[in-house]
């Protein structure tokens, strides 16, 4: 991990040659109804930037595409486009077809007000489509310019792998990021095949879902009420393994003078091949909760004593 001039803590990911904050800020709670409303989204975002942040992540669904027209307008007014990592997504509603990725693709340029996406995903695989097109279209994209690097949300290690083979056989722009769900209370869908073709492909992981929809935060306990749209999937990790999390979470909170929040974060960032977990923040103060992480490093014994409470 690097450090800017004005001691800024900077990761380097992957094989892009960007350099991104050990926290990716989230942009899908941003205009949704009872969520995050504009001016809400601006405040949240100023002072991302100003600890430093630098890489947002939205998508083209969110908020039926009112995300994107937000972090624009937020863009526009500062003037800071130069200084960020913008990621998005294509092909959750409408596939990963030619056609569609295109029509997606200059509906974000548009909303997001930007010439070029820094960062484009397939937001999920679509195995209608065959995977030579796909990866077709994306270098297309690359070579006219209008995105930088490529990235695969929720794709098997399998299609990745047969993905970055087409690429590299035709010369083409491959995948270089990946977006996998992956936290302390959902870790086999990354850990093992996925994370080791990670490290050993460099390819740069941003897991999504990192405070396992605000479970890790520890608010979800017995006998709480918890207002808040995420409640229902939150709920459900509160069994005998989401406790034994909890509390090893307390713990170390307490000892280090953080919140369970910050050190959920932090152990995810200390995962193999992980570049910077995806939280979102419905409030500036929320967000004021997880940007200390970016300085929290674990110990090997705590990291040990939290793969224990998790397995």
């Amino acid at each position: 991990m690097d450090r800017t001039a004005a001691g800024v803590q900077r990761r380097r990911m992957g094989r892009t040659g960007f350099e991104v904050f050990p926290l990716c800020l989230g942009g899908n709670v941003f205009g949704r109804e009872g969520r995050t409303d504009e001016a809400a989204a601006w405040q949240i975002l100023d002072r991302f930037v100003e600890a430093g942040g630098n890489c947002i992540d939205t998508a083209d669904i969110y908020a039926d595409g009112a995300s994107e027209e937000i972090i624009g307008r937020w863009m526009a007014a500062r003037q800071n486009r130069a200084d960020l990592v913008i990621a998005t997504k294509v092909g959750f509603q409408g596939g990963l077809s030619p056609e569609n990725i295109r029509r997606s693709l200059e509906g974000s340029l548009h909303r997001l007000g930007v010439d070029t996406i820094d960062l484009y995903y397939a937001h999920t695989d679509d195995k209608s489509v065959p995977l030579v097109d796909v990866i077709r279209t994306f270098d297309a994209l690359v070579r006219e310019g209008k995105v930088t690097v490529l990235g695969a949300s929720n794709y098997a290690v399998e299609r990745l792998d047969q993905a970055l083979m087409l690429a590299r056989s035709e010369g083409l722009h491959e995948f270089q990021v990946i977006q996998p769900h992956y936290n302390l209370v959902h870790r086999a869908e990354y850990e093992g095949e996925l994370a080791d073709y990670a490290v050993r492909e460099d390819i740069a992981v941003f897991p999504y879902y990192g405070l396992a929809s605000g479970f890790l935060t520890g608010k979800y306990r017995k006998g709480a009420t918890v207002d808040s749209s995420r409640a229902q999937t939150a709920w459900k990790y509160l069994d005998a393994r989401g406790e034994r999390v909890l509390a090893a979470l307390d713990g170390i909170a307490a000892e280090r003078h953080a919140t369970p929040a910050q050190v959920a974060l932090s152990w995810l960032a200390a995962m193999p091949g992980v570049t910077a977990p995806i939280a979102s923040a419905r409030t500036p103060e929320q967000l004021l909760d997880l940007l200390p992480m970016a300085d929290l490093v674990l110990s090997t014994e705590e990291i040990a004593l939290l793969n224990a409470a998790s397995s």
